[in-house]
């Protein structure tokens, strides 16, 4: 059964102009569509209201239990324009499903995968114009934000029982400022993501709120992102503040801590299938920060690489940390051939012989 979702068309959408400048420089969340989508769910009505209209502010009344109890979470995902003007997503069902753990994590409704898939479509074609051009040097896009959060006005502490699912969209550009370059890494050791049995699977804005304090550290260390220790023994490589992580072995192995107590990405998953396919065998397993140390010290690991929706594929060019720090061997060819092989089957400048993308229009 196909959800309803009504559409109404912004009086004041953004003109043709205004919209060819943006386009032209969109940065990274910066600037948003002429609409969004907003489904709303009770336990007697379950999931209902489906509607696509112009963007504006949300209105919340201040006992809000999102407000007071952190109930939300989310998802990031991209649309990308082929060359022949059309719009696909790339793995859309991967994001339903992390949404439905998350959302079941958070004690949230669980949006059908077909209604997700739906609803981010939806908002898609009725802002497609908002999909950038793309070729092999600028990779823009359009990034997607589904959310759901708890909107009953209750200040009680339980599940809540009205709950409100939204997808807005903001074309994108390179998510670092000079494009795809090595980073700098600041190792946190006083600061933990997450611990076993907590929140760190689930992709909801408490795991990301919990980040910045460190990464304000790792920016005042010149570093462009943070990275985590687990928080049992503050040994074990979990992930950066928005990204995961892989290690390039000398004969050809890769290896990717294990998730469990880490967000399971999709781009992370995509980088494991595609090094299979070429070729590389893949480990997923704890992976110690001495282990990184004397790893890159030895010549034992050749290439650090991050990845994640919003940045692909980014080389990680030095570990800073409390008592020095430790430059990568080079940038590295590996992470080179994925990026590319991944970026190539989402532009749809290469066979997409897995079956990830889907076509919205």
């Amino acid at each position: 059964m196909v959800m309803e979702i009504s559409t109404t068309l912004s009086t004041q959408p953004a003109t043709d102009k205004q919209l060819a400048e943006v386009l032209a420089n969109p940065g990274f969340g910066n600037h948003f569509t002429d609409h969004m989508l907003t489904i709303e769910w009770t336990p007697d009505q379950g999931w209902h209201n489906g509607r696509i209209e112009a963007y504006a502010p949300i209105s919340l009344d201040p006992s809000a239990a999102v407000l007071h109890y952190a109930q939300e979470i989310f998802e990031g995902m991209k649309a990308y324009r082929h060359a022949d003007g059309s719009v696909w997503a790339f793995r859309p069902e991967a994001n339903a499903a992390r949404m439905a753990r998350s959302s079941e994590r958070l004690a949230l409704p669980v949006l059908e995968i077909e209604d997700f898939v739906q609803s981010v479509f939806d908002l898609v074609k009725a802002d497609e114009r908002w999909v950038p051009e793309a070729s092999e040097t600028d990779e823009k896009s359009l990034y997607l934000r589904p959310f759901m959060f708890a909107s009953e006005s209750f200040l009680g502490v339980r599940p809540a029982q009205h709950v409100t699912y939204m997808v807005i969209a903001s074309p994108a550009g390179a998510y670092f400022k000079g494009g795809v370059k090595p980073v700098r890494i600041w190792l946190t050791e006083d600061y933990t993501r997450a611990g076993r049995g907590g929140m760190g699977a689930a992709k909801t804005g408490g795991n990301y709120a919990s980040s910045l304090v460190a990464q304000a550290e790792a920016s005042a260390q010149g570093c462009d992102q943070v990275v985590f220790l687990d928080a049992q023994e503050g040994k074990y490589v979990e992930e950066l503040g928005g990204m995961n992580l892989y290690f390039v072995h000398a004969d050809g192995r890769i290896v990717t801590p294990e998730t469990g107590t880490i967000l399971e990405g999709i781009t992370r998953a995509s980088i494991i299938e595609l090094a299979g396919k070429l070729g590389y065998t893949v480990e997923e397993r704890r992976f110690g920060i001495d282990e990184w140390k004397s790893g890159v010290e030895s010549g034992e690991i050749t290439e650090v690489f991050a990845c994640g929706t919003a940045a692909v594929v980014t080389p990680v060019g030095e570990l800073v940390h409390a008592g020095g720090s430790i430059a990568s061997a080079g940038e590295g060819e590996v992470w080179k051939t994925l990026r590319k092989q991944l970026v190539d089957i989402q532009f749809g400048r290469a066979e997409d012989t897995f079956g990830w993308m889907r076509k919205i229009v």
